[in-house]
């Protein structure tokens, strides 16, 4: 698959802090359906290229996405459609994750309607998305693949809409995984620092989409820093106090029976 901004599609070199912490949710997201009396079937929505998606097993689990090169290369069923409108009963599934997905659509309600339209009476719906208050800017949605990033109380409301019982959590990072962050974070500032006007709300989000793919395979494929190819997922950590401070939040669902 091509390298993009939108898709974790390699742990080459510095693209590796991003799939371990991606790698981190699927994981708290496999944890937390162990809890469950019945593997039953998981519905993982935006799911990419799946490459996290064993951690699920022994339950059997479908992707969606709307990207068909996306699904081709999965050991595991794949369909491709709009996580807005599925192509499923309600009740079909007893689990749906829906990991760094949510934020790409300009309407996140309607994938909430749609988890708890699929999600069986009493199954859980574990969604992930970074945390507005530390990924970018707070007053600002810097990605050109969002279109909406949440706070901690934005989640909760969003997910509280259809669901009577939410619960949120936070990642967090080690000093090792921070001190790439902090970094990461320098880079940002010298960028957006060209720019102090902001005139770049003005630029087309296709184009601006192709120039964030070009700068960010230029940036991960030349970065020789030791301590990117150092960070796994042990490098991260689920909280649910000081949620502000956490570099992704992350919401677990329990549809009412």
């Amino acid at each position: 698959m091509r390298i993009t901004g939108e898709r974790i599609v390699t742990n080459e070199g510095g693209f590796n802090p991003t799939w371990q912490r991606h790698t981190a949710n699927y994981l708290f997201a496999a944890d937390s359906l162990a809890v469950t009396p019945t593997p039953g079937r998981v519905l993982d929505l935006g799911c990419g290229s799946g490459h996290a998606a064993h951690l699920f097993s022994p339950r059997w689990s479908v992707g969606v996405d709307l990207d068909h090169a996306a699904l081709a290369g999965q050991k595991r069923a794949g369909v491709q459609s709009d996580i807005r409108r599925l192509p499923f009963c309600a009740g079909a599934f007893s689990a749906v994750v829906c990991l760094h997905a949510v934020e790409h659509v300009p309407d996140p309600e309607r994938v909430v309607a749609e988890c708890s339209r699929v999600v069986a009476p009493g199954g859980l719906v574990v969604m992930a998305t970074p945390n507005r208050l530390t990924f970018g800017r707070p007053d600002e949605v810097i990605d050109p693949y969002h279109f909406v990033e949440f706070s901690p109380d934005q989640l909760r409301s969003l997910c509280a809409a259809r669901f009577p019982d939410v619960t949120l959590y936070g990642l967090v990072g080690s000093a090792q995984y921070m001190e790439f962050f902090q970094a990461e974070r320098r880079k940002l500032d010298r960028l957006l620092g060209l720019d102090p006007l902001r005139l770049r709300r003005f630029v087309p989000r296709k184009l601006r989409q192709q120039l964030y793919d070009w700068r960010l395979t230029q940036e991960r494929r030349r970065d020789a820093s030791p301590v990117a190819g150092r960070i796994t997922r042990d490098d991260f950590s689920w909280q649910q106090d000081d949620l502000d401070d956490a570099l992704d939040l992350i919401a677990v669902c329990r549809r009412g029976g």
